[in-house]
């Protein structure tokens, strides 16, 4: 589950990566600044017992870029792939942002999503709670080597820009970033809202998993997510903070199987 395939999804190029095998599919959507490669770690982890189908989503990894970047745009991408992948309905792993377009999803085409796993997102995503928003409008697109890509993003605010760099590589004369700054820009903001409806809407049951020391997600939110919607349950990786499945890949690989298999996950309550 390395090299992208493409195809086209409501006008736009897509890629997308495919375990492949028999097993119930599940579909994993990633965050700003992410791709679909972000989730080889997880498929590998399932050792098949899982087709894991990932997009690169709108302006990410080696899709089309420019917007719109609404969610509901991004919601509808994620129905076009299922529905142009035939899988019927499947569990959904989203991180962040991906998070909300699993919620949305699961929301507005319930036939398609019969689990919900929303990694390390509340429903309030906005300021005061959260910052939604990361300014990378002054980042470069390109620079001469990944360790130039990294210092200008350091400078630009990110103490370890790891994350970020996932999405840096080689081109000729140099590193470039599959996303554009100012594309992000535009989809952060596009992100900054609430989302508690869609959450609450009937749907599928649901899997909060949690970093902790998080600075999107509060032990507050949590809680309130978990009485907005019956019966989810709720992970928490203590002391991890947002990409928790980057700092954790083997328990969150650990945690996302247990559940995909049936098995009990987590508590009802956080904090």
């Amino acid at each position: 589950m390395t090299d992208p395939s493409f195809l086209t999804l409501r006008g736009r190029r897509f890629a997308h990566l495919d375990s492949g095998g028999d097993g119930p599919a599940v579909l994993a959507l990633h965050g700003h600044f992410g791709r679909a490669a972000a989730f080889a770690p997880l498929a590998r982890a399932l050792g098949g017992r899982h087709r894991v189908v990932a997009l690169d989503q709108r302006g990410h990894g080696h899709s089309a870029g420019g917007g719109p970047f609404t969610p509901g745009d991004y919601a509808a991408d994620a129905a076009a792939y299922l529905d142009a992948l035939g899988t019927g309905p499947v569990a959904v792993v989203g991180h962040s942002m991906g998070g909300i377009v699993a919620v949305l999803l699961a929301a507005h085409r319930p036939d398609l999503v019969r689990d919900l796993i929303v990694v390390d997102i509340g429903m309030t995503n906005r300021e005061p709670e959260v910052r939604p928003v990361l300014d990378v409008s002054a980042w470069p697109r390109r620079a001469a080597t990944r360790a130039e890509l990294g210092a200008a993003i350091r400078a630009g605010g990110v103490p370890d820009p790891g994350y970020f760099l996932e999405s840096a590589v080689p081109v000729d004369g140099g590193w470039e970033l599959l996303f554009d700054p100012a594309d992000m820009m535009v989809s952060q903001r596009a992100f900054a809202g609430e989302y508690w409806d869609a959450w609450a809407a009937p749907g599928p049951p649901a899997l909060l998993l949690h970093g902790t020391a998080s600075m999107m997600l509060s032990a507050a939110t949590a809680d309130r997510m978990l009485r907005t919607r019956p019966g989810t349950c709720y992970a928490a990786f203590p002391g991890l903070g947002h990409w928790l499945h980057d700092e954790d890949p083997e328990g969150f690989a650990r945690t996302v199987a247990a559940r995909l298999d049936g098995r009990p996950v987590g508590t009802g309550t956080a904090g």
